[in-house]
């Protein structure tokens, strides 16, 4: 099983999980999640730059795989990519590094078996 689908299996299996416990509080967080990311002023491309940025600089891992995931659906290039891990770790210094690697690990996985995919 490859990163990325192992990510997503356990991320859906706990989400639901806390779901079910149907507390008022976490659901409207998750709400609040959701809505946040949707195109407004800023577009949601825009917005998941964003989000992969600062959760890089917090040391989220599964944050920083999340919007990985989302950058992807978005249509982020590798070398776009890169620039969003720069601004990161010029705002969050050197501790970002170890996050960065495994930000790239999974960014390499995401990209995995695509015909013609190129670190563009």
């Amino acid at each position: 099983m490859s990163i990325v689908e192992e990510f997503n299996q356990y991320r859906s299996r706990m989400n639901e999980k806390i779901l079910a416990a149907d507390n008022k509080i976490i659901k409207r967080i998750y709400n609040l999640d959701t809505n946040a990311f949707a195109d407004g002023a800023l577009d949601a491309k825009t917005k998941e730059a964003v989000g992969l940025a600062c959760s890089m600089v917090l040391r989220c891992d599964d944050c920083v795989r999340y919007h990985l995931e989302k950058c992807k659906e978005q249509g982020y290039t590798t070398e776009q990519m890169f620039e969003i891990f720069a601004v990161a770790n010029l705002i969050g210094g050197t501790i970002v590094i170890p996050h960065l690697r495994r930000a790239v690990e999974y960014w390499e996985a995401l990209n995995e078996g695509e015909e013609g995919v190129k670190n563009d």
